[in-house]
């Protein structure tokens, strides 16, 4: 078995070889061999592809010569792996008739290299029975779905919502739910039926993994179309008295990768795929300069929102990916998901009165309100998160309700946020504390346009629109930098308590610059300083404004535009408050517990489904 991992790579030649190929789509927990053997800040995908070949039964890997960072692997799998036929194709920049007969001959210079490696023989008919088979199949598949994935992008229409097979019935009769409460069979003509179109969603930048298309299909979202590496389809070209050179030809006429020469015609393509679609998501892969770039540039092009999602194609960022895809869905619109536990009004019919709950589980502290059907917070609690968050949430539901003089039966419906959500076993519903944090912070304050939310292991900046939709976000969960937990650490170096920094900042003298925001060399910097007799106050103002100075970079990335609202337990920060003011030269709008906005804001869309419910 040969791998590979770019769409110029000619598996078909192999294939006609008798070689088993598979694309190299690495899902790994840890980069140990490739830290070892590569640079750390080596590409992630290139570090995946090491440690995926490393720990596989490849016979062989085609690599081409996409980046430096591919080169690289080249480089090390030929040294770490000698006994393996691992061979790299330097692909033209040119696709036109010089690139075709230039990859054509580099090419036949990489079956001469297998066929010493191996013996296996290339026969150019071999090769054409193979393109012609895919070219049917291909057919085949272009007419049951209705499009040609390499021409236009594919959409998706109106679909009934809360669509459900009914009980006893055949595959494919749907029971529908009517404006007026009843049901009807699809197709007996009731016309108070609601519909809604699944959202559109283009994929563009880097080679994405399979996770980033399977949390799109299971979020009930169409994509559009996959531009990326290697989501399209290939493009098969048999030409009978030249059969390599035709499929060469194929494979060159690819939508264009991004290294090709301007007068492929990328940009074009892209602007009108994107045209076409709700919104893109631009994937980037860590360490990777060249569609960082891209990506900068579109976004200004594009009249589209965009989200840059950034993936280290391990296991673990799963969550973050996850996250970042639901609240992009959210800013369309698109209608919460609720859980297995989804329950009804009792509540509301006992008492004629209505309430709901928002719980926002994060990593430091759990936070919980009650709200009434006037939108007036009715109680509102702070716990510490602790080993397990659905203890955690456990505790401040009953905390909640104790301070409300409620029961458990009195909630008519729970929404969770927060990195806990789905572990809270009592919740209705769950959405992204994206989305949870602009419902909240526009409740508060309708002018606000720009929040900052920095917790206990991410910060967020997120723009609004005037309903206060979510029109931006960025995101730093990748690093611990700037967040609570910083600030937690700094203060045990510093032997105070953590309450105690802000106020202790503000009484610094003398501005002292932390030159690192990496938690390990900082606190390594305060230790350095606390070793050179200099003041706490300092010290402590100093880290404050180190994390104004990333949050403002965090900010800028959405744009800075008046109001300004803060929130998260470092709200609560009077020195780093006081930092990111003088940065932004702006007030900055903190309620009087920053740490329930979000909160907040998963109880406004507990309203908010009551009310669709009711309709």
């Amino acid at each position: 078995m040969l791998g590979y991992i770019c769409k110029y790579a000619p598996i078909e030649v192999f294939e006609s070889m008798g070689v088993e190929m598979k694309r190299i789509d690495p899902q790994v927990s840890n980069f140990t061999q490739a830290d070892m053997k590569m640079h750390p800040n080596i590409c992630s995908f290139a570090k995946g592809v090491l440690e995926d070949v490393m720990a596989g039964n490849y016979e062989g890997v085609i690599l081409t010569t996409c980046c430096d960072s591919i080169r690289r692997l080249y480089d090390v799998l030929k040294q770490e792996l000698p006994d393996r036929f691992i061979y790299i194709l330097d692909t033209p920049r040119i696709t036109k008739d010089a690139g075709i007969t230039l990859y054509e001959a580099r090419i036949r210079k990489m079956i001469a290299a297998y066929k010493a490696f191996s013996g296996k023989i290339f026969e150019e008919e071999k090769l054409a029975d193979i393109l012609r088979r895919k070219q049917k199949e291909q057919s085949i598949s272009l007419g049951e779905s209705g499009c040609d994935a390499e021409r236009e992008p594919r959409q998706e229409g109106a679909e009934t919502e809360l669509q459900k097979t009914a009980s006893g019935k055949a595959d494919g009769e749907k029971t529908q739910t009517c404006a007026a409460g009843q049901t009807s069979e699809a197709g007996t003509g009731c016309s108070a039926v609601r519909t809604v179109r699944r959202k559109n969603i283009g994929l563009i930048g880097a080679r994405a993994n399979e996770s980033i298309v399977r949390i799109l299909q299971e979020k009930n979202a169409n994509l559009a179309f996959d531009l990326t590496c290697t989501g399209l389809k290939r493009k098969y070209l048999l030409e009978p008295d030249q059969v390599l050179t035709g499929y060469t030809r194929g494979l060159l006429s690819q939508f264009p990768c991004m290294r090709m020469e301007a007068a492929s015609q990328r940009d074009e393509l892209i602007e009108r795929y994107a045209g076409s679609v709700d919104g893109v998501i631009y994937h980037t892969v860590q360490f990777c300069d060249n569609y960082s770039y891209e990506y900068a540039w579109l976004k200004k092009r594009l009249n589209r929102p965009m989200l840059a999602l950034e993936t280290d194609y391990t296991k673990q960022s799963y969550g973050q990916i996850l996250t970042r895809i639901e609240a992009f869905l959210e800013s369309f619109g698109q209608q919460p998901e609720e859980t297995e536990k989804g329950r009804t009004e009792a509540g509301k019919e006992k008492t004629g009165k209505m309430y709901v709950m928002g719980i926002d589980s994060g990593s430091t502290s759990t936070n919980a309100v009650i709200m009434d059907r006037d939108r007036k917070i009715v109680s509102s609690a702070v716990v510490r998160t602790g080993a397990k968050s659905g203890e955690s949430a456990q505790r401040i539901l009953e905390e909640v309700l104790s301070e409300a003089g409620l029961k458990r039966e009195d909630i008519s419906w729970i929404v969770s946020t927060g990195y806990g959500r789905v572990s809270i076993p009592f919740a209705d519903e769950n959405v992204t504390e994206i989305s949870c944090h602009g419902r909240g912070a526009h409740y508060f304050n309708p002018a606000v346009r720009t929040i900052l939310d920095i917790g206990g292991q991410d910060s967020k900046a997120i723009r609004l629109n005037e309903k206060g939709e979510v029109a931006d976000f960025v995101m730093n969960d990748k690093c611990a930098a700037g967040t609570g937990r910083f600030l937690e650490m700094i203060a045990r170096s510093l032997e105070v308590d953590v309450d105690e920094l802000g106020p202790i900042a503000l009484q610094s003298k003398e501005d002292i610059e932390i030159t690192s925001m990496c938690s390990v060399f900082a606190e390594s910097e305060v230790i350095s300083l606390i070793a050179n007799n200099r003041e706490k106050t300092d010290i402590a103002n100093g880290i404050c404004r180190a994390v104004a100075n990333k949050s403002y970079s965090l900010l800028k990335r959405v744009g800075l535009e008046k109001e300004f609202m803060m929130t998260g337990g470092v709200a609560k920060n009077a020195g780093v408050v006081r930092a990111v003011e003088e940065k932004l030269g702006a007030k900055l709008y903190i309620c009087p517990e920053p740490e329930i906005v979000g909160a907040a804001g998963a109880a406004l869309y507990a309203l908010d489904k009551l009310e669709r419910s009711s309709d």
